[in-house]
């Protein structure tokens, strides 16, 4: 008897749990159904799901893209022709006269170029040196459609930034320019820019890598440390500026790198350029100091450190006249510590050209203690 009443007892249980396992089931595809339903009683459900909120990207656009500008530039090129016969110059009538040439050989030609930029103060928007470098003619493209004259206020080879003034009144769509020393590998990288004349493209990519040294890309006549991303900078995005996910103007779109290793793109940080910008309104052209080597980054065997060695010196530069030698590995610029190359770079750029500045040395076993006097890399090319 008892045994019938508990098993009883457990039907009673497994009926019971089986029936709110059924209830809950049930419960759930009617309130799926009913979810699904709808859109169909109302059409804007989707719509308002979907669009609810803006996703960080067009956030950070819609802050910085009306700053951003289309830069067409002419250069005229007045090409004289020569005589068909190299050792013969003859007066211009006469070889039309003769025959010697053809008559598009004498005409002015004019060429066309195009890039970005953006309006980073009042009137002025910051872009490559290489987009305007040489034109005789800027014309710069707003979002609204307007165009506007630009002069050039100044620019620098060596770190691929110019500076120019619109011919008109504002008010100004301005960029926000943020501290790109605060950005980190792995971080959102937005380039904005008008590749191929399309304006307004936004690219979305990575913080590759941070300092990139421009020697390892074979690049020689610029004095820079670059932004590396995966964010594509097409032909014509050069000028434009790299946001971070706040809309921030963290770089500026510079270079592409091509052939082997493509799809690898590069920017100069913010905080350099608003240095460089800062020299070339205040003065028209920039100090770049140096001292005459080059550098190599290296590692000691004895304690796998990363090492800062002498590739090279400049005959007759301040690091000649000082004494430094090729090989000689660099501890120490002033109070600085010397991990890497860029930290050498840095220190050296901090000092200036008005005075002198203290090296740490090690030469085989000896450790050397001397001072040098950097100057403008403009002295040294004209040595």
């Amino acid at each position: 008897m008892l045994k019938r009443a508990t098993k009883k007892s457990k039907l009673h249980k497994y009926f019971g749990k089986n029936f709110l396992i059924a209830s809950i089931l049930t419960f759930g595809t009617i309130s799926c159904s009913n979810i699904l339903s709808q859109p169909i009683n109302n059409p804007n459900y989707f719509k308002n799901l979907l669009f609810s909120e803006k996703s960080f990207i067009t956030s950070a656009v819609e802050k910085t893209g009306n700053s951003v500008v289309t830069i067409e530039t002419e250069k005229y090129i007045k090409k004289r022709g020569f005589s068909r016969n190299p050792n013969i110059i003859l007066d211009p009538y006469l070889e039309r006269l003769l025959g010697l040439q053809l008559p598009y050989e004498n005409l002015p030609k004019i060429e066309q170029s195009q890039g970005s930029g953006f309006i980073f103060a009042d009137g002025l928007v910051m872009t490559n040196a290489h987009v305007v470098n040489g034109s005789d003619k800027m014309i710069v493209g707003l979002t609204n459609g307007k165009k506007l004259s630009a002069k050039l206020v100044g620019q620098d080879f060596f770190t691929d930034l110019a500076i120019l003034k619109l011919e008109g009144k504002g008010p100004w769509p301005k960029a926000t320019l943020g501290d790109s020393s605060k950005i980190k590998v792995g971080d959102w990288a937005i380039a904005v820019g008008n590749p191929f004349g399309l304006e307004n493209t936004v690219t979305l990519g990575i913080i590759s890598n941070l300092n990139r040294n421009v020697n390892q890309l074979g690049i020689y006549d610029k004095k820079l440390n670059l932004i590396q991303t995966d964010a594509a900078i097409n032909p014509g995005n050069s000028g434009g500026p790299l946001l971070n996910s706040s809309g921030e103007v963290i770089g500026i779109n510079t270079l592409i790198r091509s052939g082997p290793g493509a799809g690898l793109s590069f920017a100069i940080p913010i905080n350099k350029a608003k240095e460089i910008a800062n020299q070339l309104i205040n003065n028209g052209k920039v100090i770049h100091p140096m001292i005459g080597i080059s550098l190599i980054d290296g590692s000691a065997f004895e304690s796998d450190k990363n090492i800062v060695k002498v590739g090279y010196v400049i005959p007759n530069s301040p690091a000649d006249k000082s004494g430094i030698k090729v090989n000689d590995v660099i501890l120490k610029v002033g109070k600085d510590y010397i991990n890497k190359s860029s930290d050498v770079i840095n220190a050296i750029n901090k000092n200036g050209i008005q005075k002198a500045i203290s090296l740490s040395l090690k030469r085989g076993n000896k450790l050397i203690r001397l001072k040098v006097k950097p100057t403008d890399i403009t002295n040294l090319s004209e040595r």
